[in-house]
C-alpha cells in the first residue's frame, strides 16, 4: 500500500463481506484489510490484504470466544503494524456478538490509532432476539468506542428491513453500507468544487460525544426528502439536535450549481445547534446526471 492510504477494513464474517462489497465501489481510492478466523471471509481475495485468525485450515472458528480471537490477532502484530503504517485513514465494519469482530475489531483500531491514522468504526450489534450475543456485545462495545475516533452503531434489525424494502442482501450491507463507505472515501480522495480533506474530518470528529454518519441520493430540487431519506438510515437511535460539528459533502452531475450546494447544505443543518461548526465541500460527478448524493458526518452528539 502507498503512503496516505485510506483503507477499508473487515473484521469478522459480516465485517469482511460489508467491506467487501463498500470496496468493490471505490476500489481505485482505497485499500481493503480482511481479518478472521473463517477461511470462507478471505476466499477469492487476492485484491485484499489478508489476516487469518488461528487455523486458516480448519472451519472451527471462534464464536462465542471474543478473547480467543483477541489473543489470535495479537499474535499478527507486525503484520498489522505492516499493513497500517501508510494509512492515514481506516474505515472498520464489524458486527459484535461473540467472535471474530468482537474481539479483533478493538485490538485493530487500537494499533491504527497508535499509528496515527484517523479511525472510524461502523459496528453493528445483534438482533433483540439474541441475548446472549447482545449481552456480549455491550459488554465489549465501550472497548471499541474508547479506540475510535468515531464510534458508528448500526441497528441489524432496521437494515434488515431497509435492505428488505430494497430487494437486497441484508448480509452484504443491504446497499447502504456501500453508499456511505463510497461517499466518504470520495470526501477525501477526489478534488472537487470545495475541498474537504482529512483534517476537516479530524477536526470534526475529535469533538466529544458521540459521532453518526447519515448518506442520501436524489433531486437536489427536493432538499427535504433528502434529508428525511438520510434520517431513515438504519443506525442505533440518536438525535442530532445536539451536533457540535457537521462535515458535508454534496456531490452532483455536471451541472450542480452553488446555488443547488447551498440550498442542500442548509436543509441538512437546519436541525443542528445555532453554535454547531459546520465544513463542506462540493464536487461534481458525470454518472450523478440529474442527481445529487450527500454524505454527512455529525460529532459532539
Amino acid at each position: 500500500m502507498e503512503e496516505g492510504a485510506l483503507l477499508i477494513a473487515g473484521v469478522g464474517g459480516l465485517g469482511c463481506a460489508w467491506a467487501r462489497a463498500a470496496h468493490s465501489r471505490c476500489s481505485e481510492h482505497s485499500d481493503l484489510l480482511l481479518i478472521d478466523a473463517d477461511p470462507a471471509s478471505l476466499a477469492d481475495a487476492s485484491h485484499a490484504n489478508c489476516i487469518p485468525l488461528g487455523n486458516i485450515e480448519s472451519s472451527d472458528g471462534c464464536a462465542s470466544m471474543p478473547e480467543l480471537a483477541r489473543g489470535w490477532l495479537a499474535e499478527k502484530t507486525r503484520d498489522l503494524v505492516q499493513v497500517l503504517d501508510p494509512v492515514e485513514m481506516v474505515i472498520i465494519l464489524t458486527a459484535l456478538g461473540g467472535g471474530a469482530g468482537t474481539g479483533g475489531a478493538h485490538l485493530l483500531a487500537e494499533r491504527a490509532k497508535a499509528a496515527g491514522a484517523l479511525v472510524i468504526t461502523v459496528v453493528a450489534t445483534p438482533f433483540d432476539e439474541q441475548v446472549a450475543r447482545l449481552r456480549t456485545a455491550r459488554a465489549w462495545l465501550p472497548r471499541l468506542e474508547d479506540v475510535s475516533h468515531a464510534c458508528i452503531r448500526l441497528s441489524l434489525p432496521r437494515l434488515a428491513w431497509r435492505a428488505r424494502e430494497r430487494g437486497v442482501d441484508w448480509q452484504h450491507g443491504g446497499g447502504w453500507m456501500e453508499d456511505l463507505i463510497d461517499g466518504l472515501i470520495r470526501t477525501q480522495a477526489q478534488v472537487g468544487l470545495i475541498n474537504l480533506d482529512l483534517m476537516d474530518l479530524r477536526s470534526i470528529l475529535e469533538r466529544p460525544g458521540r459521532a453518526t454518519m447519515l448518506v442520501a441520493q436524489g433531486r437536489a430540487s427536493d432538499a427535504s426528502r433528502l434529508v428525511r431519506q438520510a434520517l431513515a438510515a438504519p443506525l442505533e437511535n440518536v438525535a442530532l439536535d445536539g451536533a457540535a460539528g457537521c462535515l458535508i459533502q454534496v456531490e452532483g452531475g455536471m451541472e450542480l450549481t452553488l446555488g443547488e450546494v447551498n440550498e442542500v447544505t442548509e436543509a441538512f443543518t437546519a436541525r443542528l445547534h445555532p453554535d454547531s461548526q459546520v465544513i463542506f465541500g462540493a464536487r461534481m460527478s458525470p454518472e450523478l446526471d440529474g442527481e445529487v448524493r450527500v454524505v454527512a458526518v455529525l460529532s459532539g452528539l
